[in-house]
């Protein structure tokens, strides 16, 4: 920079301190937040010195201005071949784990330079498995390489700047370094613009996500204050500044760093000081040598930053008098480069802010800008070489000259496909379906057809999450296309991409017009269209005709060798036996088998997840354990821990681990805020909420203390996923009932339950688990006002509903096979003996037999239930039984780590006078155990017949207590015995 690093401090500091926690392997990622003009760039230069004074590796890249066409991962391209350069060791030892990472190393087998493909799914059901694994392998190789080039005491310090321009790709690849730092010796600084930042700008839910990770810091530049100003001009100016310059400069400049240099070095003139930033750069541009200013106007046209060749050739190509002849081009780079208007960074030629590039290319005229869009155009025509296709078709489109946008649009497709970026591929992929009725024999111009282009498209939009946009492609290409045979097997492609769509009527529909279409002879794409009918038929609980379908999809893709096909199928048969666990084993392991001979890993993962689940649901959870483990490591080890089945084992592992008691958090995922609704408007992504639902089954157990609010802020993702409405409104309702705010507990219970059954149907079997909670919620709101003497009418005909919500449920939405399975009869055990609570009925057999339902391996809800028990027990006159009941269950309590069941327990130990170890049976100061507690309820108004019923007593044994208490604390009433107690302290203990 052409000024001196000054002001600062506490930015610098907090960026000190980062760098030094990574080096001791604390990992953080830094989001730099400020206007443009401020100093970004500036501190993290001077940030960068100090870091690799310090010890520190440091590699920075930038993001470039392409409006809507970006090139994918820039970057980290950027990144990645500086780390070649800085340690090429490491990045040849990912490279040969992971054989993806080589697609973003220019030069490499498989980089960026190598000849693009297209997408080989075109046309077909279903993608390979290599494009449906190399993504993630990409994402997890470029993770794994920071880490390895960070090392403790000189970690490595990645600076990406200019974050508010990057490509949806390099959004995603930072989402996932951020998810993946656990204690790699790694800094990464972001940093972008603020003032960019318009309410649907694509980086603003970005930010809002990674802000929610406990790793993520974020550092907002200010403006200048008035004395940095004055530190400032002085270090520009090498010497004092007089004041009444400083004082126009701080007052125009309003504290902007860029402006107030650049009205530093315009000088003191007060009459011809301009007033704003575009004047000051206009002024500047205006001293410069004709020639210089050209070239510029010339370079401003490509962004920013633009390579020298290219540069040059654009120069050429104008055929711009002003830069014609021999060293004219030199000698204007070289003042351009002395006059602080352009700077040299490695290869490219940038100017010296973004923007003075932006105030440059506003002031071109709109003929000016399409005759030098044309210059560029021809120079990348006559030399490929200068730039990716994205940048000939981001000109073409400018220039304009829409047959070569065309092309060049699907050029860049194909490169975008090639380094697994499916959201730039989408990009150019819609902008050739747009141009191509404006395009004379656009088919002859593109070597295919439009339905091409859009199977193309359909397949760029699944793979990017946009499984709206992939149907509405997909239908599109079904609609245009004049070959029966094709039309069929796109009819399957739209049926899998509506399924994911949860449209599982017409997913059905489109595979059956493809069987009606497809000749007996078209044995694999039968074979594939049966297949996703049984799919969408088992989704849609038509069992019969999904094994039907299923059954005849196995036969013939086994006839035609397609194994991808018949695991799937076979996925399909064992997901309909969930009545016979070990045929379904059976078949899942036979499917595992067949997607493993096909190389088929989003099959093979869909299958070991249910694999998983079949012994879930069958109350073998120690298998189910194991299962899910090995299905995390082979996703693991393929890269493929984002794919969606990978997420499911992750889910169904920690729900796994909370069943078999173990309360702790996920050693796999960081502890963190669950997640709400950014200020912009922006959703947590479905994914994540869904891991944060299940993380609040355990955090409830163990009485975290903001587990309501965690669930609280789940709730606008209902709509977007049933399951994680279902998950985090239950733990939710669990979580109110233990803090007493019963009423609460209920009315979420109620409109969770109407909630999916409009979403789902009247009797989806988690209504069993809802309306136990419901259930259990009103029993304890009606005990507490039957001791006030109140009528609990309601409540009880309230829960006579829910108890017969849950008995039709198990009834009539009993799941495949037709029986229940061994969570859904606890539940509903536990659903009787909660009913009988709220009659103020105790029924010690029920709750007995709830307890050994839940002794399947339910460990938390089996103690929780033996506390029930064993309050029945202490009901019914049984001490002896319920002191055994109530000590087994302090005991898993406390070895779970349950801290609200242990207190309950504790609670009805008190109460009942049961002897259980850790229990106090002294009590405070004069007053034995009883009497305290028989005081605590007498503070609270109640009578001595409301006492003896919390209390398991009779209203005479309280009499007697009270009249101890009194004589004791030396009073004659009820009230000043409260007040003594209070002052004595013998109250709230």
């Amino acid at each position: 920079m052409s000024a001196p690093f000054v002001a600062r401090t506490a930015q610098v500091d907090q960026l000190r301190g980062a760098w030094r926690r990574a080096g001791a392997g604390e990992p953080t990622v830094v989001l730099l937040a400020a206007d443009a003009g401020v100093g970004k760039t500036r501190l993290l230069r001077h940030v960068a010195e100090l870091a690799e004074a310090d010890g520190a590796r440091v590699v920075t890249a930038h993001c470039v201005d392409l409006g809507d066409v970006g090139l994918p991962y820039l970057p980290f391209v950027e990144a990645l071949t500086r780390l070649r350069d800085l340690d090429p060791a490491a990045v040849d030892t990912v490279v040969a784990s992971r054989p993806a990472l080589a697609r973003l190393l220019p030069g490499a087998s498989g980089g960026p330079d190598a000849p693009a493909a297209p997408p080989s799914s075109a046309g077909t059901p279903a993608p390979s498995p290599d494009e449906q694994s190399s993504r993630m392998q990409l994402f997890t190789a470029v993770a794994e390489l920071l880490g390895a080039v960070g090392h403790a005491g000189a970690p490595l310090v990645l600076v990406l700047e200019d974050l508010h321009w990057a490509d949806p790709s390099s959004r995603d690849l930072l989402r996932f370094v951020t998810a993946r730092l656990h204690t790699e010796h790694v800094l990464v600084v972001a940093s972008y613009r603020t003032d960019d930042l318009h309410r649907r700008h694509p980086w603003r839910p970005v930010v809002a996500e990674l802000l929610r990770h406990p790793r993520v810091e974020r550092i907002d530049l200010p403006p200048f204050t008035d004395d940095e100003v004055r530190e400032f001009a002085t270090a520009v100016a090498g010497s004092p500044v007089p004041e009444g310059w400083v004082r126009r400069v701080i007052e125009r400049s309003e504290g902007n760093a860029y402006y107030a240099e650049e009205l530093l070095e315009s000088g003191p003139d007060d009459d011809g000081l301009p007033w704003t930033l575009a004047d000051v750069l206009r002024t500047r541009l205006e001293q410069l040598d004709p020639s210089v200013q050209r070239l510029a106007r010339i370079a401003s046209v490509a962004g920013r930053r633009v390579t020298e060749p290219l540069l040059r050739a654009a120069v050429v190509a104008s055929a711009d008098p002003l830069l014609t002849g021999p060293g004219v081009v030199d000698d204007a780079l070289r003042e351009a480069v002395a006059r602080h208007v352009l700077v040299v960074e490695d290869e490219y030629i940038a100017f010296r802010h973004a923007l003075l590039a932006e105030a440059v290319a506003t002031d071109l005229l709109p003929g000016e800008v399409s005759s030098l869009h044309r210059a560029y155009l021809r120079a990348l025509l006559d030399d490929p070489d200068l730039g990716p296709a994205s940048v000939l078709a981001l000109h073409a489109l400018r220039a304009p000259d829409l047959a070569r946008a065309l092309t060049a649009s699907l050029d860049a497709a194909r490169t975008a496909f090639a380094v697994l970026a499916p959201a730039e591929a989408l990009h150019h992929l819609e902008t050739a379906l747009r141009l191509w009725d404006a395009v004379p024999d656009a088919a002859s111009l593109a070597g295919r057809t439009r339905v091409d282009v859009l199977v193309d498209a359909a397949t760029a939009a699944s793979r990017a999450g946009a499984s709206e946009r992939a149907g509405k492609h997909a239908r599109t290409a079904v609609e245009e296309s004049t070959d029966p045979i094709g039309r069929a097997v796109r009819r399957t492609a739209l049926a899998r991409y509506v399924l994911l769509d949860d449209r599982t009527d017409e997913a059905m529909a489109e595979a059956s017009r493809a069987l009606a279409d497809l000749p007996p002879e078209r044995i694999r794409e039968r074979a594939w269209a049966l297949a996703t009918f049984a799919r969408a038929a088992l989704t849609a609980d038509r069992d019969a005709e999904a094994t039907a379908s299923a059954t005849e999809a196995v036969e013939l893709a086994r006839s035609a060798g397609a194994a991808d096909a018949e695991s799937d199928a076979l996925t399909t048969l064992a997901a309909l036996l969930v009545d016979d666990a070990g045929h379904s084993a059976t078949l899942l392991d036979e499917a595992l088998a067949r997607a493993q001979d096909a190389c088929d890993l989003e099959t093979e993962l869909r299958t070991r997840y249910n694999l998983a689940g079949n012994r879930f649901y069958a109350g073998d959870l120690e298998a189910a354990r194991r299962l899910t483990a090995t299905g995390l490591a082979r996703a693991v080890e393929t890269g493929m821990t984002g794919d969606p089945y990978a997420v499911s084992l992750r889910e169904l592992a920690t729900i796994t681990r909370y069943m078999l008691g173990d309360l702790t958090p996920d050693p796999d995922r960081p502890p963190g805020p669950a997640g709400r609704a950014g200020d912009d408007g922006g959703l947590l992504d479905v994914l994540t909420a869904g891991a944060r639902a299940d993380d609040l089954y355990a955090a409830v157990a163990r009485g975290d203390a903001d587990a309501v609010e965690r669930g609280r802020a789940l709730e606008p993702m209902w709509q977007r996923d049933g399951s994680i409405a279902l998950i985090g409104g239950g733990t939710t309702i669990d979580a109110l009932t233990w803090r007493g705010r019963d009423d609460e507990a209920v009315e979420l219970a109620l409109r969770l339950i109407e909630h999916l059954n409009q979403r789902w149907n009247d009797y989806f079997l988690g209504g069993i688990w809802l309306a136990t909670l419901a259930i259990g919620a009103s029993a304890d709101a009606a005990a507490a006002e039957r001791l006030l003497g109140k009528d609990v009418q309601a409540r009880v005909e309230q829960g006579d509903w829910l108890l017969d919500r849950a008995v039709t449920t198990a009834q009539r939405g009993r799941p495949r096979g037709g029986r229940l399975g061994p969570e859904g009869r606890a539940w509903l055990l536990r659903a009787h003996a909660e009913h009988a609570r709220l009659h103020g009925r105790p029924d010690p057999e029920r709750w007995a037999a709830a307890t050994e339902a839940f002794a399947y391996g339910y460990r938390y809800e089996e103690a929780r239930t033996r506390w029930r028990w064993a309050e029945a027990l202490l009901e019914s006159g049984d001490r002896t039984a319920a002191t055994e009941q109530a000590a087994r269950a302090l005991s898993e309590a406390e070895a779970m780590g349950a801290v609200p069941l242990a207190g309950a327990v504790r609670d009805l130990a008190r109460r009942g006078r049961l002897d259980l170890p850790g229990v106090r049976t002294d009590g405070p100061d004069v007053l034995t155990a009883r009497e305290a507690e028989v005081l605590a309820l007498v503070a609270q108004g109640l009578s001595n017949r409301q006492i003896g019923e919390s209390l398991f007593i009779s209203g005479k044994t309280v009499s007697v207590h009270v009249s101890n208490l009194l004589a004791k604390l030396g009073v004659s009433g009820r009230t000043e015995a409260v007040t003594v107690a209070h002052q004595r302290g013998l109250l709230g203990r």
